[in-house]
């Protein structure tokens, strides 16, 4: 019987260790990149001691605690887990610091693009994984929690708990008093400093008196040195200085930039190029348009409002005063979109406008190289023989990069409702997006990118036209990686050698290849393009 009784409390204790374990794990994992994954590495959780102290004081003073009590822990511990998750995975994929007063408010058009875009079979998929997930934690979690609430009403096991919890705050507030102590063993950031960190950011933003934006800029340039040009802003969704900086990339990218570079120089132009620094990170890429498009340096979405109700000169009424049909493209455009009116386009043309007919690709339905198709016609047809500016944010290299179009060499085609044979659309549709590793579809996106660009100049080598490359934001840390800057490449492709002769004098580079470190932030580029455009 002793033996049994020996065998028994063996076991006893293994559970108990086993929950304990189970318990900190939950709250002390971190980031397995570049995945969604996570791993434990063995670090404590001051949280985990805080509550065996305080079930040990409750107990002392009320009893063994209640079914009722444990469920209500469960539940309370399974948004602490969710919120861990949040907080070590968000800023290792996306590549910044999580904000929920900014960031909650896109979470519905984030939904709404995901249902709109995505397959029946993923969005039951997520929707069932946000039903199920907390379910399956609160199981997992529920006996744990029990354990240690059943080794509250035996003496000799919630003794080694208090003596455990005691110890693990002691040296927690050690470690956080002096510097002079060993950082072993290693604690978890607690989750409670992050709930802390994000009502300090709400409080901070609520609180806070609205943003001096400063007087609006003139802008008057004679805009001599492209005169009779059009000119083309495009806007490579998450087109980063990871392309450049990292050599597997460079060695992955190395054939397709070699031939833009033959189709620039092929068509009797050149280029220059530089590194900007966005003001955002892996997405909000209308941070980094309004930005270059203002001049006013735009970090988040309530200076974006202040500056929309505004008056102001911007890089399009400049072009606009001068006697160009400025014209907004915008293929992922679904809904109405205030900002065209303050930037002062004359025409908008989003996805319905631009009446693509042909098979979708990706998040959005509608493929560069026909967006590219549809802008040269735009600014080769109509009544008016004034010269076009025309402003384009590209969408087939948006994460998650795959399925990327196939490239159409006869351009014609492209507008029409068959634009690519079936076997081409087969291959491209059965790209599946590698979750665990994006880099290669990021290649392939920008890769597709490269040659759609280079074709169309093969295809108007005779067009005088000016045309800028710029990346709005590096892709999300997925790719990038953690700690990435925030620089993108900016290029400048023209026949006029005034233009690239004065970029290069405010520090751009000849060729495709951008130096470190960036020429400027991204507002700050307007006056370096409009300078470089005018012959003041």
């Amino acid at each position: 019987m002793a033996e049994v009784s020996n065998r028994s409390q063996g076991w006893g204790w293994a559970a108990l260790a086993a929950a304990l374990v189970l318990l900190d794990a939950s709250l002390t994992f971190r980031n397995l990149w570049p995945t969604p994954a996570v791993r434990w590495n063995g670090e404590l959780s001051m949280e985990l001691a805080v509550c065996i102290g305080l079930m040990a004081l409750a107990t002392r003073r009320f009893g063994r605690p209640s079914r009722l009590a444990i469920r209500g822990l469960t539940m309370l511990w399974v948004v602490l887990v969710i919120s861990r998750y949040a907080d070590v995975t968000t800023p290792a994929l996306y590549g910044r610091e999580v904000n929920l007063y900014w960031d909650v408010r896109h979470v519905s058009a984030v939904a709404a693009m995901l249902a709109r875009a995505a397959s029946s079979w993923l969005v039951i998929l997520v929707v069932a994984a946000v039903v199920l997930i907390p379910a399956i934690l609160y199981a997992i979690l529920r006996p744990a929690l029990g354990r240690i609430g059943t080794a509250m009403e035996r003496p000799a096991e919630r003794r080694v708990l208090e003596f455990l919890a005691a110890g693990i705050l002691v040296l927690y507030a050690g470690q956080q008093l002096s510097t002079r102590l060993p950082r072993i063993p290693r604690f978890a950031t607690p989750i409670t400093a992050t709930y802390v960190r994000q009502a300090q950011l709400a409080a901070a933003a609520l609180t806070a008196a609205p943003t001096r934006i400063g007087a609006p800029a003139v802008l008057r340039p004679d805009l001599a040195r492209v005169q009779g040009a059009d000119v083309f802003l495009v806007f490579i969704e998450s087109y980063g200085a990871v392309s450049y900086d990292r050599p597997s990339f460079v060695a992955d990218l190395a054939s397709s930039r070699a031939r833009l570079d033959a189709d620039i120089r092929g068509t009797g132009r050149n280029v220059v190029s530089a590194f900007v620094e966005s003001p955002t990170f892996g997405g909000n890429s209308w941070l980094a348009h309004v930005s270059l498009l203002s001049g006013v340096e735009v970090r988040d979405e309530d200076t974006n409002v202040l500056l929309m109700a505004e008056k102001r000169d911007t890089m399009v009424t400049a072009f606009a005063q001068r006697g160009y049909r400025t014209l907004a493209i915008m293929p992922g455009l679904h809904e109405s979109w205030p900002e065209g009116t303050f930037y002062g386009f004359n025409e908008i043309y989003d996805e319905d406008r631009l009446n693509y007919r042909g098979p979708p690709f990706g998040w959005w339905s509608v493929p560069d190289q026909f967006v590219i198709a549809r802008l040269d016609a735009l600014a080769r047809g109509g009544t008016s023989h004034a010269p076009v500016f025309a402003f384009f944010p590209t969408t087939n290299t948006h994460t998650p990069f795959s399925p990327t179009p196939p490239y159409q060499p006869d351009w014609p085609r492209v507008v029409t409702e068959e634009p690519y044979d079936e076997a081409e659309l087969q291959r491209a549709w059965e790209q599946y997006p590698d979750w665990l590793n994006l880099g290669p579809s990021y290649v392939h996106a920008l890769s597709y990118t490269y040659q759609t660009l280079g074709g169309y100049l093969r295809l108007r080598a005779d067009r005088d036209f000016v045309m800028i490359l710029l990346g709005d934001h590096q892709p999300p840390a997925v790719v990038s990686g953690e700690g990435a800057s925030w620089e993108v490449p900016v290029h400048v492709i023209a026949s006029r050698k005034e233009v690239l002769d004065s970029l290069m004098a405010q520090g751009f580079q000849p060729g495709l290849f951008p130096h470190h470190p960036a020429v400027s932030r991204m507002n700050a580029l307007l006056p370096i393009l409009l300078a470089a455009f005018s012959g003041g």
